[in-house]
């Protein structure tokens, strides 16, 4: 039986608030993870949100899928799917129905606001969990209440974890703020050796898929949503500018394969991108753009030699850490949870973590990272926002920069991309990173134990003096 097993009649309940965990979404396969790894230790009841849910209003049993999967024999784990993320009269009909011993809940706060204003309530029963994380600073203070309506913050990148501290200030004391980084099932993504007759099977059909007859010497890969801050089109702009640099002839053999949309509302008409920077003779572009199960995916970074993200916003960026199990080398820019996969090291040769005096690694303060990563500094930081997220940094890197880099890698032997590439990996499966599925889920028990244990009920009411609410200022330097 599995290490720290309990019985399913001994287990505590968590109710989980995110994507439906049957689903492709970032969040859907992290929060998967989450469920099946510690499947042993809670029961889970999951309300799984999408767009227009077709089982909305359906009490679903996966136990037993997820018992199979995760090993072991009384698996509890039900879901309630739903259109868009809940209400406050479904979590109380929810607490009610499934008396849940915590609420968990994971993706971007603005989503959750409802829960936030009814933390009293919930807060009197049961504590409140949030796997949470920021883009980039400046420290996102009209986040504070948000913050301080949880018991538990679980950070999912470093930079995350100092925006909890700062954001907080003396009442960070008072919370559990741990660092809990996305972690990848080195089960479903791994390296298809020559030695793996099935999977090489797989991998060549993938290919004839998408590539036809052609078989490239160098692939490049992009894998994530057609939106504004991902810079897909940046993305096109720097592999055109690459096949120049390098010539037609070698460019020729060559590949871009985006995995996303080829039009969003929220991005743009890529293959309008692709028709005015890229000559097909010699600047090749190809989509796949069906959503797939992770067995797939795994195929499509297999066939390639790079994984790109050039994003100006980035939480995590999962596909690195995805084509990094899968040992590939991954070229990114450096901002918000993807400088955490670059391993940036300070003067000591250690890790670097940050604090008030040095919030992110954008400015290029450090530059010696991991092998496996080549990094895009950002050429402008520009402030941006919206009325409900006023200020955040928008990190721009130089699609010109990143055709250099793209150059770079090309002139590597295979062998030599390789090589980095399993350093990557090896680094992903380390203790260091904590960046395998086992090392999150066992993040996560040990928050969620941390958490029961020093939870303490919110008291039936509370007296507050009313004071002039002090104006929000900056509480960290703007450059560091």
């Amino acid at each position: 039986m599995k290490e720290g097993y309990i019985p399913k009649e001994q287990r505590k309940k968590i109710l989980f608030l995110c994507d439906d965990i049957r689903m492709t979404s970032g969040i859907s396969t992290m929060a998967r993870e989450i469920v099946v790894g510690t499947s042993h230790k809670y029961n889970w009841v999951n309300l799984g949100a999408a767009i227009n849910h077709p089982d909305q209003g359906k009490r679903l049993d996966i136990s037993q899928d997820t018992g199979r999967v995760a090993g072991i024999p009384d698996a509890s784990v039900y879901m309630y799917p739903i259109s868009g993320y809940g209400s406050v009269e479904l979590i109380r009909q929810l607490m009610d129905l499934e008396k849940p011993d915590a609420i968990m809940f994971f993706t971007d706060p603005r989503y959750w606001i409802w829960l936030f204003q009814m933390e009293n309530e919930v807060r009197k029963k049961v504590p409140m969990i949030y796997l949470n994380i920021w883009d980039d600073m400046p420290a996102p203070l009209y986040n504070k209440s948000y913050y301080e309506s949880c018991d538990t913050l679980m950070a999912i990148s470093k930079q995350t974890q100092n925006i909890n501290r700062l954001v907080l200030g003396d009442k960070a004391k008072d919370k559990i703020i741990n660092y809990v980084p996305h972690g990848i099932n080195e089960k479903i993504f791994f390296p298809i050796t020559e030695f793996m007759k099935t999977e090489n099977e797989k991998l060549e059909a993938k290919k004839k898929q998408i590539l036809g007859d052609f078989n490239p010497e160098f692939v490049v890969f992009y894998n994530s949503r057609n939106i504004r801050r991902k810079c897909t089109a940046d993305t096109i702009a720097a592999y055109a500018l690459f096949c120049d640099k390098i010539g037609k002839e070698k460019a020729a053999k060559c590949a871009l394969v985006l995995h996303t949309q080829r039009q969003d509302e929220n991005g743009t008409d890529l293959e309008a991108v692709i028709d005015l920077l890229c000559d097909p003779e010699y600047q090749k572009v190809y989509f796949s753009d069906s959503r797939v199960p992770s067995e797939e995916v795994n195929l499509l970074y297999n066939m390639s030699d790079l994984v790109v993200l050039m994003s100006s916003n980035e939480g995590w960026g999962l596909s690195l850490t995805e084509g990094m199990m899968c040992g590939k080398m991954i070229m990114a820019n450096v901002t918000g949870g993807m400088q955490d996969q670059m391993r940036f090291v300070d003067d000591k040769g250690e890790w670097i973590d940050f604090d008030e005096n040095f919030c992110s690694n954008h400015y290029g303060t450090y530059k010696e990272c991991g092998e496996w990563a080549i990094p895009l500094f950002p050429t402008n930081q520009s402030i941006v926002g919206s009325i409900p997220t006023p200020y955040i940094i928008d990190d721009r890197c130089s699609y010109i920069d990143a055709s250099k880099k793209l150059e770079e890698v090309y002139n590597m032997s295979v062998e030599e991309r390789q090589r980095r590439g399993m350093l990557g990996r090896d680094w992903v499966l380390s203790k260091e990173s904590m960046m395998s599925a086992k090392h999150m889920c066992d993040n996560v028990i040990a928050s969620v134990e941390e958490t029961f244990a020093k939870f303490k009920p919110r008291k039936k009411f509370e007296l507050l003096k009313i004071e002039k609410l002090h104006k929000n200022k900056i509480v960290h330097k703007l450059i560091y």
